[in-house]
């Protein structure tokens, strides 16, 4: 009787091994794709946040934001008095006005009217010139005969000479005039205005640092400044936590790396809602390994060599708080059809 039992359960146990050989037989010959399976790692939020301060000194006049408060990139979070630098402001715009006018006098060079006079004064140099030569001569006809004096015919001479210096004179200035403002005088009033420009930005730009700005959407971790206090450039007036994006650091072990890559897709979970995962692009493997750090919980060995991964969240939710554990779920690559 016990043989009659025994030996139909043999024949069962044997032909639910070879069923189970037969349908593993064209995965073994990759004639189909073996199934998928999930690949688990572990790893933390990424703590993300920037330590903010003025670019200048000065004294705090407002804190606007405190602890706590969510804030949107571009949003003021604190102003310095800003007096002084608006005194800089406008000093250094009436400096560059004054060199811009100076510039545009030197390109547009003489007045028509500055010409006119100056063809006038050497006309009037030419006559002058005229009458001493005229003068002259009358003086060297008389002085043989005895009429006038040695001297008089010396002063005659010496006017003449004279007349003929300023008549030089006059047409030397008509020239100058008539040629403009000299290049090296443009290019030296050019430079000085374009440094007056240049002082001018770096004012404007002084001025505008008087308003911290939030660099990106987050929230207020620590106030570090009162109101009233004097703070100098390096200075920290406020931290604050980033969120967006959200990044989730994981290592992978040496022999699993083949499983993954840049852009793929991954399911990531927290310890509060482990049955609500978030999608996750995998962004960064580096191309350097390290030992495992001591926070990372993984079953390989600490000593293990490993890989850190950086995973983007598509669309994180508040539950997603920077430095809490995590799960990934990596889909197993199916093996090729060949």
């Amino acid at each position: 009787m016990r043989k009659q039992v025994i030996i139909p359960a043999i024949g069962i146990l044997v032909a639910a091994g070879f069923g189970a050989w037969w349908y593993d037989l064209p995965v073994k010959l990759g004639l189909r794709p073996e199934a998928q399976k999930e690949f688990v790692l572990y790893g933390n939020v990424d703590i993300r946040q920037v330590s903010l301060g003025f670019r200048v000194s000065g004294r705090i006049d407002e804190l606007v934001v405190d602890e706590g408060d969510v804030v949107k990139a571009g949003q003021i979070l604190a102003k310095l008095d800003a007096v002084p630098y608006e005194h800089a402001a406008r000093s250094a715009e009436a400096d560059a006005a004054a060199l811009s006018a100076t510039l545009d006098k030197l390109v547009a060079g003489p007045r028509k009217a500055e010409i006119d006079k100056a063809r006038a004064d050497y006309n009037e140099s030419l006559a002058d010139l005229e009458n001493a030569d005229l003068a002259l001569e009358r003086a060297v006809q008389l002085r043989p005969q005895g009429n006038i004096s040695q001297a008089n015919l010396d002063q005659a001479t010496a006017r003449k000479a004279m007349a003929a210096a300023r008549a030089q004179s006059a047409n030397e200035a008509l020239k100058l005039l008539e040629e403009g403002s000299r290049a090296e005088d443009i290019a030296t009033a050019k430079a000085q205005f374009q440094a007056s420009e240049a002082a001018l930005a770096s004012a404007r730009t002084s001025l505008a640092d008087t308003q911290l700005k939030a660099p990106s959407d987050g929230i207020v971790l620590s106030r570090v400044r009162e109101q009233g206090a004097i703070v100098a450039p390096s200075d920290i007036v406020y931290v604050v936590s980033l969120v967006q994006p959200v990044w989730v650091r994981a290592y992978v072990a040496e022999p699993d790396l083949g499983r993954v890559h840049p852009g793929m897709k991954v399911r990531v979970a927290s310890d509060t809602r482990p049955d609500e995962a978030y999608e996750g692009t995998i962004g960064f493997i580096s191309p350097v390994a390290e030992f495992t750090p001591k926070s990372v919980e993984t079953p390989e060995l600490r000593t293990d060599l490993v890989y850190r991964l950086r995973i983007v969240i598509d669309h994180p939710g508040p539950d997603l708080r920077q430095g809490m554990p995590v799960t990934i779920s990596l889909p197993e690559t199916t093996a090729s059809t060949r």
